[in-house]
């Protein structure tokens, strides 16, 4: 199986799939169970599309909270229009001039690492299959989309939505020569991302300022909080009947006869059985993974975000509205609300470090100060997460050489964007062994 869907017939298929009876799973007592393992956005996911499905799931992860990592303050986008995948020969040579600088969009740490070198060599072989991987990232992107919008109208989420669209800007002719490329595979997908001039950009959002080459607006994309949409839907996994089992350690996970799940709560061991489990534990689903005796190359890439509080109507009036991505700068950005703007970007390549750095956070305030110089960031709350990458970019959706074993981890920087699409293949995998 691949790591991900050739077309949107199965997603359509697998979304249609939902609340089907299915005989002796979902009218007799003894419902096949699930465990899910990570309650970020792709566990939390999963384990909604499962118990719509009337599967009886339980969730564990880490934290007393469901998301709490990587799904608690990311750039905020819905953006199918970023579905372009970063194996292209021109981000090579954007990453070793960068290698050197502290402050730039990419920072790679050279401490020799097997699993850091390996993922890079991968990630340039899969630069074969860019054209193809960017055009099921966009299909998947806008698919998924659709769903979390309908899961959030039906159980009544609030998550700061915001239904203006994206704008993509570019500083030079070259960037954007190569968006007009990027365009062209979109359009492949049936992504609607149309060219405009720089001055019809700052019609879009009047309080942008700086000088650009070229800017493509996409009408159908969004914004809003990750984390507050996490934690709706999680709630309304609850009502569906799914275990919440957070603040514990999974320690374990034995395949054979079912799946063992060992983890501990406050120092004391449990063991429960399951009939199958999901992995959906970010950056930490390649331990997990090697476990069950599979390869999960997720390598972490952090990121890092500012969240700028607008305590007053003139600092709410100087910040933009419209969403951006600077593909120059490497960033992104949303508005949360009245009295937030959220910045996101940069990639670091140093293992599972999760320190907040003061020279990686201040080229994102400084990005404001410039683009939006009448905003002011002395209110600013900074943030750092581990982006679970896959060399190719695609998410890592395969079952496990061993029986009731299934994966749903690796979207990297679409996670929240792929997420409500991908669990639905997901719990489509995981229906089919339990009807087999």
């Amino acid at each position: 199986m691949m790591n991900a869907p050739t077309t949107t017939e199965q997603l359509k298929n697998a979304t249609a799939a939902v609340g089907k009876q299915v005989p002796g799973i979902l009218s007799q007592p003894g419902t096949r169970s699930v465990a899910v393992i990570g309650a970020g956005i792709t566990g939390v996911t999963a384990a909604y599309a499962l118990a719509k499905r009337g599967l009886q799931v339980t969730v564990f992860d880490r934290h007393r909270y469901p998301a709490m990592e990587t799904s608690f303050a990311n750039g905020g986008q819905l953006s199918a229009s970023n579905a372009e995948v970063w194996n292209h020969p021109s981000n090579i040579v954007k990453g070793v001039k960068w290698m050197f600088s502290a402050d730039a969009p990419l920072l790679f740490n050279m401490t020799p690492s097997w699993h850091k070198y390996s993922w890079i060599a991968e990630f340039m072989l899969a630069m074969r299959s860019y054209k193809e991987n960017t055009v099921r990232s966009a299909e998947i992107s806008i698919m998924a989309r659709k769903n979390l919008l309908a899961w959030a109208e039906a159980e009544g989420i609030d998550f700061n939505h915001e239904k203006r669209g994206i704008l993509h800007v570019y500083r030079t002719e070259k960037a954007t020569v190569h968006a007009r490329k990027v365009n062209s595979l979109l359009d492949r997908a049936g992504l609607d991302r149309r060219e405009i001039t720089p001055d019809e950009a700052r019609q879009l959002e009047p309080t942008l300022h700086g000088d650009f080459q070229g800017a493509f607006y996409t009408p159908s994309d969004s914004t809003g909080d990750i984390h507050k949409f996490t934690v709706g839907l999680a709630a309304a996994a609850q009502k569906l009947g799914v275990r919440f089992e957070q603040d514990v350690d999974v320690r374990k996970l034995t395949a054979g006869n079912g799946i063992a799940v060992r983890y501990a709560r406050d120092g004391a061991e449990t063991t429960e059985r399951f009939d199958q489990i999901v992995v959906a534990a970010g950056v930490g689903s390649r331990a997990l993974g090697a476990q069950l005796g599979d390869r999960v190359n997720v390598y972490p890439v952090k990121g890092y975000s500012i969240t700028v509080q607008l305590p007053d109507e003139a600092a709410q009036t100087a910040a933009p509205w419209m969403s951006f991505v600077d593909d120059d700068a490497k960033i992104v950005t949303s508005r949360l609300g009245a009295d937030r703007f959220r910045v996101a970007g940069t990639a670091e390549f140093n293992g599972f470090n999760r320190d907040i750095r003061a020279d990686r956070i201040r080229p994102l305030v400084e990005w404001c100060h410039k683009l939006f110089p009448n905003m002011p960031t002395e209110h600013v709350v900074p943030w750092a997460g581990l982006r679970p990458m896959m060399p190719d970019m695609m998410p890592h959706l395969k079952r496990g050489k061993a029986p009731g074993v299934h994966y749903h981890c690796g979207h990297g920087h679409l996670g929240w964007t792929m997420s409500a699409g991908t669990a639905e293949l997901v719990a489509e995998n995981v229906m089919q062994e339990v009807l087999a």
